[in-house]
């Protein structure tokens, strides 16, 4: 027999999925969102937590550079003025004050951050401010309840050879 002629009889391959095939997957597909949909929901409150552990880091690193420039050369800074990042951090105690400026040269912006300072009374989105403070919020809390409990504060210095205190409240439970 020609074998040829035997193969143009034969039924082709099957081209493509059944249905059957693809409510299976989607099916498999539709648990495992639901399953993982949570866990990736939860991550806004961790990320707004080491948003605020990375600003802490980052003031602590400008106290620690005034601070060294202060003790290197206090003779040579002009009335407790230190200019840091193209602004001009004023000194207290030879440690930056909680002033805007200082802030600015930690790199804090309005765009990421709410920053209040000074003396303020306790709101239901904020906790009370501190005189001679300022408290950093990130901005997808700032004005929610968690924002009375999302927050690091700046405390500057109240003695000489005292450094400023940094709060950070910031944990992923209270940045929810």
């Amino acid at each position: 027999m020609n074998k040829a002629a035997m193969s143009a009889f034969r039924k082709p391959a099957q081209a493509g999925f059944t249905l059957i095939e693809l409510i299976v997957v989607i099916v498999i597909l539709g648990i495992l969102a639901a399953t993982a949909l949570p866990r990736f929901s939860s991550l806004g409150a961790d990320a707004r937590a080491a948003s605020l552990s990375a600003v802490r880091g980052s003031l602590s690193s400008t106290v620690a550079m005034a601070r060294g420039q202060f003790l290197a050369a206090s003779a040579l800074i002009n009335n407790n003025v230190l200019p840091m990042e193209g602004v001009n951090v004023t000194l207290v105690n030879g440690y930056p004050d909680a002033s805007a400026n200082t802030a600015a040269a930690a790199g804090l912006t309005a765009a990421d951050y709410t920053i209040t300072y000074g003396a303020v009374a306790a709101t239901a989105n904020k906790p009370l401010g501190l005189a001679n403070s300022f408290l950093v919020q990130p901005n997808s809390v700032a004005n929610t309840t968690s924002g009375l409990n999302c927050w690091l504060r700046y405390e500057q210095s109240t003695a000489a050879n005292t450094p400023p205190v940094i709060t950070n409240n910031a944990t992923a439970a209270n940045c929810q």
